[in-house]
């Protein structure tokens, strides 16, 4: 008799190697212990793939604030040249 294993299988790269191997030995063990198991290897795994997710956001708002900062420098380049030359024109009136 095939049943399929409740934990993921080693396929699944969204997850640690550590963790698929931990998959796997839970699901070798006898039932009462596998399903003794479960419960705290879904709340690591929920953990895991939320890290991952704050992760990903904080990546995001970072080279959103990277790509900002270019353009504020760039404004402040062309507003400093803007300056300049009214301040030149200001001296030869």
């Amino acid at each position: 008799m095939i049943t399929k294993s409740r934990f993921p299988d080693t396929g699944d790269s969204e997850l640690p190697r550590e963790l698929t191997d931990l998959a796997q030995k839970i699901a070798a063990l006898p039932e009462p212990l596998q399903k003794n198991l479960e419960e705290s290897y879904g709340r690591v795994l929920e953990s895991v793939r939320r890290r991952r997710r704050i992760l990903a956001l904080v990546q995001e708002a970072l080279s959103q604030l990277r790509l900002d900062i270019k353009y504020l420098m760039f404004d402040l380049e062309v507003t400093r040249r803007e300056r300049d030359e009214l301040k030149m024109k200001q001296e030869l009136d």
